[in-house]
């Protein structure tokens, strides 16, 4: 199967391209991504010289670009969008640009050759659950609050509207905060790590009482794999990392890791629109598709934390923003 994976160096699409690679040896794989400032070709340097590999830096909105990768594959698999809440608070345009008319590009292009077509989302396109609220499942109505949760809600309906009107063989899955290798540092466990490893304090919004559902990232990669594989299409799956925890709790189990006090924490203001409980219901992915996390959450985190103590190189290019070199040097002079 040739795959066209869009946002591919990033830190859920690099993963999924690993995966991938590794499960399917003869699987091919096209990296679509434009290398903003979360992309990083460090990610996958273990696919330089694989023969199975090829990257090609572009705009998902560029409909040349993207008409004749779509043409070429057998399926598309769109990581690809902008995804910060606290970067779309202070300029919403490029979310909606990248999330949702950079989806329709690929959209048309899917239908036009016939492709399948899976989207990756979110679980804040539902909202705020309060305390005692059910968790998110498939029915669950949307209720974005952010300018990002609500550029990602545009694109799931997009994706729904193109399987219903046009016949389009596609899957959505909605899934659940990740964690683990090549987190860029601007999000909570990496920020908290490095921070951490660098002698700084773990910043905390709020009264950090804000609830998530972890999931490791591995986990997220098997769940995608048994969508494309075996999902029902026009079918939406949630994915859940059954580990519900209080900010603060990560926090200071991160510290608890690293061996430090909880004098290092520094609450500071907090975002505005701040939703205060994510949780998923993974049921129907488990039922239909087999599928369960494999990862505690405990255990993550400490692996986690060991392979940002072991990769320090990485992410201290990727705070210094040196990480666009490796991509002049690698990619450029080709």
């Amino acid at each position: 199967m040739k795959l066209l994976v869009t946002g591919g160096a990033g830190f859920i699409g690099s993963n999924f391209i690993l995966h991938i690679l590794k499960t399917y040896p003869e699987y091919q794989v096209t990296n679509l991504d434009l290398l903003t400032y979360a992309g990083n070709l460090e990610n996958l340097a273990s696919l330089e010289n694989d023969s199975r590999y090829r990257f090609v830096k572009g705009d998902i909105a560029d409909r040349d670009l993207v008409d004749g990768l779509v043409a070429s594959c057998d399926a598309v698999v769109h990581f690809a969008a902008e995804s910060h809440v606290d970067r779309s608070i202070m300029n919403p345009n490029i979310f909606v640009e990248t999330n949702v008319l950079g989806t329709q590009v690929l959209l048309d292009a899917a239908k036009k050759h016939g492709k399948r077509f899976h989207h990756i989302s979110t679980d804040e396109v539902f909202g705020s659950l309060g305390p005692d609220d059910r968790a998110f499942s498939e029915s669950t109505p949307y209720d974005p609050r952010s300018p990002y949760s609500a550029s990602k809600a545009g694109a799931d309906h997009l994706v729904r509207a193109y399987f219903h009107t046009y016949g389009l063989p596609v899957t959505i899955s909605n899934c659940s905060n990740n964690y683990g290798p090549y987190h860029f540092p601007e999000k909570l466990i990496p920020l908290v790590i490095t921070n951490l490893l660098e002698g700084k304090t773990a910043p905390v919004y709020g009264d950090g009482r804000q609830v998530r559902d972890w999931l490791h990232v591995e986990d997220h990669c098997r769940a995608i794999d048994r969508i494309l594989h075996d999902g029902r299409l026009g079918e939406t799956y949630c994915i859940g990392g059954d580990g519900e925890r209080e900010n603060i709790w990560i926090v200071k189990k991160i510290i608890e890791i690293l061996g430090e006090g909880e004098d290092v924490i520094e609450y500071v203001e907090d975002r505005p629109g701040h939703d205060r409980r994510y949780a998923i219901d993974h049921k129907k992915i488990t039922e239909e598709l087999g599928w369960q996390p494999q990862v505690r959450l405990e255990s993550g985190l400490e692996a986690t934390v060991r392979w940002y103590q072991e990769n320090q190189d990485w992410w201290k290019r990727v705070k210094s923003g040196a990480y666009q070199e490796y991509y002049e040097k690698q990619y450029q002079k080709r």
